[in-house]
Order: C-alpha cells, then sequence, then structure tokens
C-alpha cells in the first residue's frame, strides 16, 4: 500500500494473530482427553442443532471452536477430502495426520494471503487398536499444527482448564471418571454449574464394532454422571 498507508508485514500478522484470538476467545471450550477405551471429546453447547463435535471418517473425529460458520465449513471440506480419498485409494490412506495436515495449510494460506484470518480453533483426533499410537492434532488459526497426547483444550479459557486437567488427569482412566473431570475442569473455570443440556459429549470408541465414533445422549449421560 502507498504511503502513508503502509503497514509492514510484521505488524500486519501480528494484527490478525490479535483478531483471530480474539475471536476465539469469545467462544466456548472444548475438552478432549484420552481414556481406557478412546478418546472423550466434551464441549459446552447450548445449542442442539450446531454440533461442534463430529465423525470425519471411520476412526477419526473433527472438533471446531471460534466461529461456527468458518470450522463447519472447514468440517465439511475435510469430509469431502476424507471421502475422495478413501474412494481413490484406500480407506487405510485416510489418516488424522493427512487431514490435519491439509488443515495446516488450508488455515497457513488463508491467515498469510487474505485481510481476514479464519476466528477458529481445531482439533482432529483418530483411535487406534494400541493406545499409545492414538493420534490428536490441534491446528491454530494460523496453520501452526501441535502433536497432542493424554488432553488438549481448544476455545476460550483453554490456559486455564490445562492448568486444572495438568493437576488431575491420568492416563487409562473409565469414561465414567473422565467424563467428570472434564465437567469439574469447565465448571471451575466459568464458576458455575454447567446444565446437562448444554453439554456436547461424543467418544472415539476402540472396543464399538465398525465406526468408532458414538454420541452421548442426556440418558446416558445421565447414567455416567450420577452412579
Amino acid at each position: 500500500m502507498p504511503f502513508p498507508y503502509y503497514v509492514s508485514p510484521e505488524q500486519m500478522m501480528q494484527d490478525k494473530a490479535e483478531y483471530a484470538q480474539k475471536g476465539i476467545a469469545k467462544g466456548r471450550s472444548i475438552i478432549v482427553l484420552e481414556y481406557q477405551d478412546g478418546i472423550l471429546f466434551f464441549a459446552d453447547n447450548p445449542s442442539l442443532s450446531l454440533n461442534k463435535i463430529s465423525e470425519v471418517y471411520d476412526r477419526i473425529a473433527f472438533a471446531g471452536a471460534g466461529k461456527y460458520s468458518e470450522f463447519e465449513s472447514l468440517r465439511k471440506a475435510g469430509i469431502r477430502h476424507a471421502d475422495l480419498k478413501g474412494y481413490a485409494y484406500s480407506r487405510e490412506d485416510v489418516t488424522a495426520k493427512s487431514l490435519a495436515n491439509a488443515y495446516s495449510q488450508t488455515l497457513g494460506t488463508i491467515f498469510s494471503q487474505e485481510i481476514k484470518p479464519l476466528e477458529v480453533e481445531i482439533l482432529v483426533a483418530e483411535i487406534q487398536d494400541n493406545p499409545e499410537t492414538n493420534e490428536i492434532y490441534r491446528i491454530l488459526y494460523d496453520g501452526n499444527i501441535s502433536d497432542e497426547k493424554g488432553y488438549t483444550v481448544i476455545g476460550g479459557r483453554a490456559d486455564a482448564i490445562k492448568i486444572f486437567l495438568k493437576e488431575r488427569y491420568r492416563s487409562n482412566m473409565p469414561l465414567k471418571e473422565a467424563l467428570k473431570l472434564s465437567i469439574e475442569a469447565l465448571e471451575s473455570v466459568v464458576n458455575m454449574k454447567l446444565p446437562m443440556e448444554n453439554m456436547e459429549v461424543a467418544v472415539l470408541d476402540r472396543n464399538k464394532n465398525g465406526r468408532k465414533f458414538k454420541r452421548l445422549g442426556i440418558d446416558e449421560l445421565t447414567v455416567l454422571i450420577t452412579n
């Protein structure tokens, strides 16, 4: 841009990052925990129809925080990418790693080339037969990708929730214990009791035949939480 409207590249990137971070911070949190039989997804979501957590492929799930319309577009693109790759090659070629890399490239390109970055953080997770080889990838608004183990959090108040989980999380927890820990972590940060209607919960269950993704309804949550 001509003088006096010139902005240095460093300042432009910093402004974009701050803009995206503010948008994500307004969103509600999503917690992902590895438990004894798989991977638990727990989101604070008052909407019954706008899901933050969904299945992408046989063993792969997706979670998005931030601006719903933007991470929903990414979710749909991920499903198309997985279906086309599985059809063209084989289902075994569709992995969380390849999907996370595709998301990383897309977000990185938008962040560097477009005026407005996407206000999103996303997670892609894949369940494996061996718990030690489960894959959880966190992809930021700028395309930065990280490999997570045990637990991770995206959305608003993520750092505070991570501190809570770091002190209390242990590997190989049963589902009931992992769910209660997720609820306690979120409630400790927002300082209020979370209504069961606001809980969006799903799992990648290693012991489930066929597709591993499963949503937990209110009836199942009631049994797990109260018993």
